[in-house]
C-alpha cells in the first residue's frame, strides 16, 4: 500500500478522555469542538494553515482567555482534524489510501491553500491521490472511503476519478497482468520490481480477477461502476459476470435458496451484517436493471434463482416481468427443477406458479418465431434421420421441459383443466418427437383427478397424438382404465396400422431383392459375353452387337411380365388383408409376442390362415 510521510517533529497530542490535548508546555488558547470531541490548541499554527480557520479566529471576542470554535460540520469529523492538527504542527504523519480522501476533503473544507504556506495540505493529498490513481488496490481503496465523504468526494470529483481508474483497468483486455499495489513513496526503486516506472505488484490473469474485488463496494458505487464498464463498452459477458458474482454474495436469500433446493432445507438465520429485505430487494431490481439485453448472457439457472427470490420478496412488477422474458429467450437451457416456482401471490390456489411458466414459454415462442416458420418443414426428417433418440433443436428441447412441468404439476388438485390446456398446447405438435411426455402428464392428472366426466377426458386426451406414441406407451395405454373408450380404440387402430404396414413394406422389399438380382445377373452375361468376341474382327463385333440386342430385348420383355405378376401378388395380398382385418384386431389389454423384435397383435389362428394364402398366391 502506498504511503506518504509527512511532518517530522515527535508526536505532541495526547488523549485525556474525550480532549485532546497538546504537551508542548505552553497554554492553548482555543477549543476546536467537533461532536463530542474537543481539541485544545493553539491559534497560530492553526491560522498560518488555513484560511477558514483565519476567518473564525478573528470573528471571535479577544476578551475571552480562550475561544471556542465548532466544527462540526467538517468532513471525516475528528479523526480527519486530528490529522489536520499534527500537519499544522509539524508532527510526523503518513498519508495512504485510506485517510488521503478525507484529508483531502477536510483541507479543502478549511481552504489549506498555497497562499497560507508553501507546500500546504491540498497540495500534498491531490498530488498523492494522481500518485494512487495508477494502482488498483490503493484506489479501490480510497473509493471505499469516499462513501464516508461522499458530498464532498462528489464536489471535488474524487469518486468520479477513481471509479474512471478502476474502469480503465477492468475493462482493458490488453492488460493480462496491471499492478495492483504500489510501493511506499519513500522506498528505493532498485528494491522494487518494475515495469514501464511503475511498480509490478501483480494480480493473477483472468477476465474475472477483478470480480471479488469490486463486490466490496456498496451498491450506489458498485452501480456506477458497471455503468462506467459499459461506457466503455467492457463485454457483456464481464458485465453479467461480476453482477451474478455481486448478487451472490449480498444476496442471502439467493444463498439459502439453493441450499434448500438441494434438500438442506433450514431455516435462514439473519445475522447483523445481513441485509434486510427491503435492502435485498432494492439490490435484485438494480442488478435486474444492470444486465445486459442481450440473449444467454447470464447463465439461465441464476435468472431463474433470482427470479424466485425476486417473487418471495414481492419485487416490483417491471424487475419481474424483465427476468421473465430474459429467461423465455433462453428457456431451452433451462433445468426442470428450476422452473419449479412456488406459488406465494396472494390467491395461492395452485402449489406452483403456472402463470409465470407459461408466460416465459410464450415470450419463448415469440422469440423464436421466425426460427419456427424457416425451419417447421425440416423438423419431421431432422426426426426421422436421428431417429428420434435426442433433442435437435431449442423447441424440442422445450416442449419436454415443458411435458416434464406438466408431470410434476399434474397432482395438484387445485389445477384447473382449462390452465393444464393452456400450458400444453403453447408447444405446437411438430415440436414433439414422441407424444410419451405429454401421455404420462395427462395420465397423471387424470389419476388426481378422478371426478372428471367422460367429456373432460376426451377433451384433455386431444393434447396427445396416438400416431407419435412409442410401443411401450401404447402397450400401457392400451391397458389404461383411466382413458376414454375412444383413446384406447384409437390407440389400438394405430398400433395395428403401423404392425399391417411393416407386414407389407417386408413382403415388397423380398420381391423387389429377388428381381432385382434376376436383373443383375442378365446384365452381368451380356457383359461378359460381349467382351473377348469383338476385338479381331469388326463385322462380328457389329453381328454380335445386333444378336446382344436382340437378346436384351427378350429379356426386358420378361422382366415386364414378370413385374406384371408381382403387382397382381400385390393385389391379391391387399384383398386378403382387407378379408382378414376384422381378424386382426385383438382383444384389449391382451398383448402376445410372435417376434422378438416386435410385439404383434396377430392371433396364431389369423397368422396361419396369412401364410397359407400367401402360399396360394406364390
Amino acid at each position: 500500500m502506498a504511503c506518504l510521510k509527512l511532518g517530522s517533529k515527535s508526536e505532541v497530542l495526547y488523549l485525556d478522555g474525550q480532549n485532546w490535548l497538546c504537551s508542548t508546555g505552553l497554554p492553548s488558547d482555543v477549543i476546536i469542538e467537533i461532536g463530542e470531541t474537543s481539541f485544545h490548541l493553539h491559534k497560530f499554527p492553526l491560522i498560518s494553515r488555513s484560511e477558514v480557520l483565519e476567518s473564525y479566529m478573528k470573528e471571535l471576542s479577544s476578551e475571552n482567555e480562550k475561544s471556542v470554535m465548532e466544527l462540526h460540520d467538517l468532513p471525516g469529523g475528528a479523526k480527519a482534524f486530528l490529522l489536520v492538527a499534527k500537519f499544522c504542527y509539524g508532527v510526523k504523519m503518513e498519508l495512504n489510501p485510506s485517510n488521503v480522501v478525507i484529508l483531502r476533503c477536510a483541507a479543502e473544507y478549511l481552504q489549506m491553500t498555497e497562499d497560507y504556506g508553501e507546500g500546504n495540505l491540498i497540495l500534498h493529498t491531490e498530488n498523492f491521490l494522481n500518485h494512487i490513481f495508477g494502482y488498483w488496490t490503493d484506489t479501490l481503496q480510497a473509493l471505499k472511503t469516499c462513501e464516508e465523504v461522499l458530498p464532498f468526494a462528489e464536489e471535488l470529483h474524487i469518486t468520479s476519478r477513481c471509479i474512471h481508474s478502476l474502469v480503465v483497468k477492468a475493462a482493458d483486455p490488453s492488460f493480462a497482468i496491471w499492478p495492483v499495489c504500489s510501493q511506499s513513496v519513500a522506498q528505493s526503486p532498485e528494491d522494487a520490481e518494475m515495469w514501464n516506472g511503475i511498480s509490478l505488484t501483480s494480480k493473477a490473469s483472468g477476465e474475472d480477477w477483478w470480480f471479488g474485488d469490486v463486490s466490496s463496494l456498496g451498491l450506489p458505487l458498485y452501480k456506477r461502476f458497471i455503468q462506467g464498464g459499459s461506457a466503455r463498452h467492457m463485454r457483456p459477458e464481464r458485465i453479467a459476470g461480476s453482477l451474478v458474482y455481486y448478487a451472490k454474495k449480498h444476496i442471502p436469500l439467493l444463498v439459502n435458496q439453493s441450499s434448500s433446493h438441494n434438500g438442506n432445507s433450514f431455516p435462514f438465520k439473519s445475522t447483523p451484517s445481513t441485509p434486510c429485505e427491503a435492502d435485498q430487494r432494492n439490490l435484485i431490481e438494480e442488478i435486474v436493471e444492470l444486465l445486459p439485453n442481450e440473449k444467454s448472457i447470464a447463465p439461465t439457472k441464476f435468472l431463474l434463482k433470482i427470479l424466485r427470490t425476486a417473487i418471495a420478496l414481492y419485487a416490483n412488477s417491471h424487475c419481474c416481468a424483465s427476468l421473465e422474458k430474459r429467461i423465455g429467450a433462453q428457456l431451452d437451457d433451462a433445468d426442470l427443477e428450476d422452473l419449479l416456482i412456488p406459488n406465494i401471490g396472494y390467491s395461492m390456489e395452485t402449489l406452483y406458479d403456472i402463470d409465470c411458466v407459461q408466460r416465459m414459454l410464450e415470450h419463448f415462442m415469440i422469440v423464436e418465431h421466425d426460427v419456427i416458420d424457416s425451419t417447421s418443414n425440416d423438423i419431421e426428417e431432422e426426426m426421422r434421420l436421428v431417429g428420434g433418440s435426442q433433442p435437435i433443436s431449442p423447441m424440442t428441447k422445450v416442449a419436454n421441459l415443458v411435458d416434464g412441468y406438466l408431470s410434476e404439476v399434474a397432482p395438484d388438485v387445485n389445477v384447473k383443466l382449462p390452465k393444464f390446456q393452456s400450458l400444453a398446447t403453447v408447444i405446437p405438435d411438430y415440436a414433439r418427437i414422441l407424444d410419451d411426455g405429454i401421455y404420462r402428464a395427462i395420465d397423471i392428472y387424470l389419476k388426481a383427478h378422478p371426478w372428471m366426466i367422460d367429456s373432460e377426458k376426451e377433451q384433455i386426451c386431444r393434447l396427445m397424438n396416438c400416431q407419435k406414441l412409442s410401443l411401450e406407451a401404447s402397450t400401457h395405454a392400451a391397458q389404461n382404465e383411466r382413458l376414454p373408450l375412444r383413446v384406447v380404440v384409437q390407440v389400438l387402430f394405430f398400433e395395428q396400422l403401423k404392425l399391417r404396414t411393416s407386414v407389407a413394406g417386408w413382403f415388397y422389399a423380398s420381391d423387389s431383392l429377388e428381381s432385382s438380382q434376376n436383373l443383375s445377373e442378365n446384365l452381368a452375361l451380356i457383359r461378359n459375353n460381349g467382351i473377348t468376341s469383338h476385338k479381331n474382327n469388326p463385322i462380328l463385333a457389329f453381328d454380335s452387337m445386333k444378336e446382344r440386342v436382340a437378346e436384351l430385348e427378350k429379356e426386358c420383355l420378361s422382366m415386364k411380365k414378370e413385374l406384371e405378376k408381382m403387382m397382381k401378388s400385390k393385389v391379391s395380398w391387399n384383398l386378403i388383408f382387407k378379408k382378414f382385418s376384422c381378424r386382426l384386431m385383438p382383444k384389449p389389454y391382451q398383448v402376445k409376442v410372435s417376434n422378438p423384435c416386435r410385439k404383434s397383435k396377430i392371433s396364431p389362428a389369423s397368422a396361419t390362415q396369412m401364410e397359407e394364402k400367401a402360399m396360394a398366391v406364390k
